[in-house]
């Protein structure tokens, strides 16, 4: 598993003290690490229900024999943001989401992922980060 590069090994011990203080146990160590990619805002109306969906994902993770992490990514309204200087800032949000996202499954050796999103520009975003 990819996982076992932030799992497994003498060398990884720090690594794993991090993960039990997450409250994770030793037969965690065995499964699988899930990374549930929400884009959860409390700015966003299109995502106020996605925290209740990744908590959803998270249950069939935990039965399937995973472990679930869920870790957040930016996310800018174009509504809100538009008529003002904040509309400079919704196209460059595309390559921060994206490469946001490749660096949390990179860095945390996920072994796969599951995406909770919602919006014409960051559906796009995770979809190219999960090509890379």
């Amino acid at each position: 598993m990819k996982s076992d590069a932030v799992k497994k090994g003498l060398e990884r011990a720090p690594h794993r003290s991090l993960l039990y203080a997450l409250g994770l146990i030793n037969d965690d160590m065995q499964k699988p690490f899930i990374g549930i990619i929400n884009s959860y805002s409390e700015i966003v109306p299109g995502h106020i229900h996605l925290r209740q969906i990744a908590d959803a994902v998270k249950s069939g993770v935990y039965s399937a024999g995973g472990v679930p992490f869920e870790v957040n990514t930016i996310a800018v309204c174009d509504g809100i943001a538009m008529n003002h200087a904040g509309m400079k800032y919704s196209l460059p949000s595309r390559e921060l989401i994206a490469d946001s996202v490749e660096v949390l499954a990179e860095a945390h050796g996920f072994d796969a992922l599951v995406f909770v999103t919602n919006c014409d520009k960051i559906v796009p975003c995770m979809l190219i980060a999960a090509v890379r």
